[in-house]
């Protein structure tokens, strides 16, 4: 799992130019309309449920890669540090917030937030290191803090990608391939696993089936 971990960075740091025409759907990422449609649909439903959750206080974004989301955190937020394992990434990210550099299988907390926000991270998240990272959330939130989560939804089937069990093979536009970690949640399944580990999640999954979204405390 070490190597496998060791690949997943390599992976995000070498994709960070052309991750975001994933998000956007552009080039080899583009789906019919229909399809884009459904994406979009998402996307918005997605965006507007974090709207819905609130955001304000100190914010930590984990994983933060070029922006996407930590500019939205940025524009309700008093402070928002974002951390990602790549400086790659985090040099595309114009967000207004304190970029730093951390391995997050290693964070150990040293401050306080309000909240901890975390986009397609914890299905990279590996078994064997899960309630170590829980953990580590829950030291970085301060009294009555709240953590916000969207990824990969675990009802989707659609996935052009290799799976061998928490690992799935991807591939870069050159045609590079590298192992990463990717494990697909059901609602009612993370909301049950992170139970013992003293958090309460609301989460569902998006009308079209594309991401996994929801938060508490």
């Amino acid at each position: 799992m070490t190597d496998v971990l060791q690949s997943q960075k390599r992976y995000y740091a070498e994709r960070a130019p052309e991750y975001e025409d994933w998000w956007y759907r552009r080039g080899r990422y583009a789906l019919d309309p229909e399809q884009d449609a459904r994406w979009r649909a998402d996307v918005t439903e997605a965006q507007a449920a974090l709207d819905a959750f609130g955001v304000h206080g100190d914010v930590v974004e984990l994983a933060a890669g070029t922006g996407l989301w930590t500019t939205r955190l940025a524009r309700d937020a008093t402070r928002v540090v974002a951390l990602d394992a790549n400086r790659e990434v985090l040099a595309l990210n114009p967000a207004d917030a304190e970029l730093r550099v951390v391995d997050l299988f290693a964070w150990e907390p040293r401050e306080r937030f309000d909240l901890c926000f975390f986009s397609f991270w914890l299905s990279h998240v590996p078994d064997d290191r899960f309630d170590a990272f829980w953990r580590a959330v829950r030291a970085a939130l301060a009294p009555d803090g709240r953590v916000f989560l969207v990824d990969s939804a675990g009802t989707d089937p659609r996935h052009p990608w290799r799976t061998d069990g928490e690992v799935e093979t991807r591939t870069l536009a050159d045609g590079r391939a590298f192992d990463i970690v990717k494990r697909r949640w059901l609602p009612e399944t993370l909301a049950a696993r992170v139970a013992p580990l003293g958090f309460e999640l609301e989460l569902r999954t998006t009308a079209n089936g594309h991401f996994l979204v929801g938060g508490g405390r």
